[in-house]
């Protein structure tokens, strides 16, 4: 089995386990035996619940990133990308419930969340070709992530087999944060064109 498909296949039988009976029950051994999984390889790939929810998180990113395309406005693109971690998440739908349930009572794994999710919303400003070093870019991220958590409580109410829901939210609150970036930058639209701050590359895993 690949390292994939036994990322997958775990990630998806915790997320089941969780869905019946806790966030706080589930064990990582719990949901290797339920995915049919040597025990061994699960402790090295995956010492705790921790190491499950960045891997989960990558995936979505990946996800995103795999489908990204430079084609449109820089609005129409952030949409496809989080649209594609949204639909990433909607096989777990139910166990992510469970994880959103239990966060208020446990402050490191919201700290872990709300890391994990920050690098991942600058990847997804990379992807549309923005940049997030500086005032400017930070305000970006700070906004972007503002995007996917406002976008996170429709999702997690939302039945749908589309995801119709979702994107409404998305949309609506795309629109929203592109007014008021606007708005701060005096007339300037988020999604046009901005001049080169730097002639040095950034890495989107370097702080901005």
């Amino acid at each position: 089995m690949s390292g994939q498909d036994f990322d997958h296949d775990l990630i998806a039988a915790a997320f089941r386990l969780a869905a019946d009976s806790g966030w706080a029950r589930l064990t990582i051994a719990d949901a290797a035996r339920a995915a049919g999984l040597p025990l061994d390889e699960a402790r090295i790939r995956y010492p705790g619940k921790h190491a499950l929810l960045r891997r989960f998180g990558q995936r979505l990113d990946q996800a995103a990133l795999s489908a990204a395309s430079q084609e449109g406005s820089v609005r129409d693109q952030l949409f496809d990308l989080l649209m594609g971690r949204f639909e990433a998440m909607k096989p777990h739908r139910d166990g992510i419930r469970a994880l959103l349930r239990h966060l208020p009572s446990d402050p490191a794994t919201t700290l872990l969340l709300a890391c994990s999710t920050r690098l991942s919303m600058r990847w997804m400003l990379h992807a549309a070709g923005q940049r997030t070093s500086g005032i400017r870019g930070a305000l970006r991220v700070r906004g972007l992530i503002g995007v996917w958590l406002w976008t996170l409580r429709t999702f997690e109410r939302d039945d749908s087999e589309d995801l119709s829901a979702t994107m409404a939210a998305l949309d609506t609150a795309l629109g929203r944060a592109d007014r008021i970036a606007t708005c701060l930058s005096g007339g300037r639209s988020s999604t046009e064109p901005e001049p080169d701050e730097s002639a040095v590359p950034e890495s989107p895993e370097e702080p901005a």
